[in-house]
């Protein structure tokens, strides 16, 4: 199934929060400029103690939520570099299977870094998950009751949130992502040759 071509006023964009004990997951709509909160959830991995069975229901819940909610984009926490080599290679198992789903479904994919997402939420790339909790709830204007008590759900819409505000960035500079490519991308209008 595919997903219907997005309008450029309304948009729907899911961010997850890759685990392999507990998947957040978190769908916004964007219509213009305003940005709402759709649904927020856990994929709930504890009670499967085989590391392969985990990715198998990952795959099975991400195509399932993509093919009920037909985001028009996916935003994915990239893993973070840990000391434990056998936490991030299983780590990096459980987000490349959300991304096989997304691909499976065409669904185009943007990464970002834990920091990242922290400081376009908080404003600051440290916040504890708490925060980014907080700061989404007075942003998203999100009911005390409507919060669930897994931080990996806030993190997953915070993925979802941080690729809104990514993708309201200027596009001025002609995609160019520093000084260097805007001058490459821009010759003809860069003085001083």
């Amino acid at each position: 199934m595919l997903s219907p071509t997005p309008t450029a006023s309304e948009r729907n964009n899911i961010g997850i929060d890759p685990g392999t004990t507990n998947k957040g997951y978190g769908l916004i709509k964007v219509t213009g400029r305003k940005v709402e909160m759709v649904t927020m959830g856990v994929i709930d991995l504890r009670k499967y103690a085989d590391h392969y069975l985990k990715l198998g229901r990952i795959f099975e819940r991400v195509t399932g939520i993509i093919e009920s909610y037909l985001p028009d984009e996916l935003a994915i926490e990239a893993p973070f570099f840990g000391k434990n080599v056998q936490s991030m290679l299983k780590l990096g198992r459980a987000q490349g299977v959300a991304m096989a789903a997304a691909i499976s479904r065409q669904v185009p994919i943007h990464e970002y870094a834990p920091m990242q997402i922290k400081m376009a939420i908080t404003g600051q790339g440290a916040a504890s998950k708490e925060q980014v909790a907080y700061m989404l709830r007075q942003m998203l204007k999100i009911p005390e009751e409507a919060m669930l008590p897994w931080l990996d759900a806030t993190d997953g819409l915070a993925a979802a949130y941080c690729h809104f505000i990514e993708s309201q960035r200027p596009a001025s500079s002609g995609g160019a992502r520093s000084w260097k490519e805007f001058v490459r991308k821009n010759q003809d209008k860069v003085h001083g040759k």
